[in-house]
């Protein structure tokens, strides 16, 4: 029985510091989730919301590990930035080297402008979004196909 007071208390005061440490991180909600002690992944289901400072990535579902600010979200997903959304079946986001990595049924949608593609990398500091895979642009209704582009995101311009 001690063992398990000791355990909650120490659990309890380990909560409160990370929350203390974390104040500035991401806003996580959803309607489910739980921390994988083995993984040291919180396991989060079901109108999963992340927010930072200016993004916001939902999901059907996802693992977050604060750690090492690092994302896996699968289903309906959604990276909403400024005024440009990117969508598609899954993401994986490495906060630490500022990077987004989209696939399946990827598609920028941004004033006068929509991406598809099978897959898109966006680096946030470089402002760079590489497609690739059956590459579809409608810009201002000019419509190309390529294999890859290279989009400037703070330029609003294919590279």
């Amino acid at each position: 029985m001690k063992s398990i007071k000791l355990f909650f208390l120490t659990f309890t005061i380990l909560t409160l510091m990370t929350a203390a440490a974390f104040a500035s991180k991401p806003t996580i909600t959803s309607d489910s989730n739980y921390l994988d002690i083995n993984t040291g992944r919180y396991i989060l289901e079901g109108n999963v919301r992340i927010a930072t400072d200016s993004r916001i990535i939902t999901a059907d579902k996802a693992q977050v590990n604060i750690s090492s600010f690092e994302v896996w979200g699968q289903g309906n997903i959604t990276v909403l930035q400024d005024d440009i959304t990117f969508t598609g079946d899954s993401v994986y986001v490495n906060g630490s080297k500022k990077e987004a990595s989209i696939k399946g049924n990827v598609d920028l949608e941004r004033s006068g402008l929509s991406i598809t593609a099978d897959s898109v990398t966006y680096n946030w500091d470089t402002k760079i979004a590489e497609f690739y895979n059956n590459v579809n642009v409608n810009n201002n209704g000019q419509q190309s196909s390529a294999t890859y582009i290279s989009y400037n995101v703070k330029d609003n311009a294919i590279l």
